[in-house]
């Protein structure tokens, strides 16, 4: 499978995915653990993928997305943002519902890799 085609898998098939360095429990940078924290404050499962252990996805993600760096919140398809827009929404409150409206019932996260 082409690695544009993967992209496009990962996105359709999880509701709620977060593409960032490292892991929503051992982040590998600080923009990436600022958004993890945000998504896991909403309680709701979610998948990640390791930009840093995917190199192709790494490299093809942001001309997939049209959006150069990482983290890259996707819901249902959407594109959300990156860790400043995560972020701000988390703090006004606006992430949450949008989560839970799109997050399955199963509490745990998991990887999409």
């Amino acid at each position: 499978m082409a690695i544009m085609d993967t992209i496009k898998s990962q996105i359709e098939d999880n509701a709620v995915i977060l593409y960032m360095k490292g892991s929503p429990n051992a982040p590998q940078c600080g923009f990436s653990m600022r958004a993890s924290q945000a998504v896991m404050a909403c309680g709701k499962r979610f998948a990640f993928v390791d930009v840093l252990t995917n190199p192709d996805i790494r490299e093809h993600l942001p001309k997939y997305a049209n959006w150069p760096t990482f983290p890259q919140l996707w819901v249902k398809g959407e594109l959300v943002g990156g860790c400043d827009i995560i972020t701000e929404m988390h703090e006004s409150g606006e992430l949450k519902p949008i989560i839970e409206a799109a997050a399955p019932e199963d509490d745990s996260e998991g990887s999409a890799e």
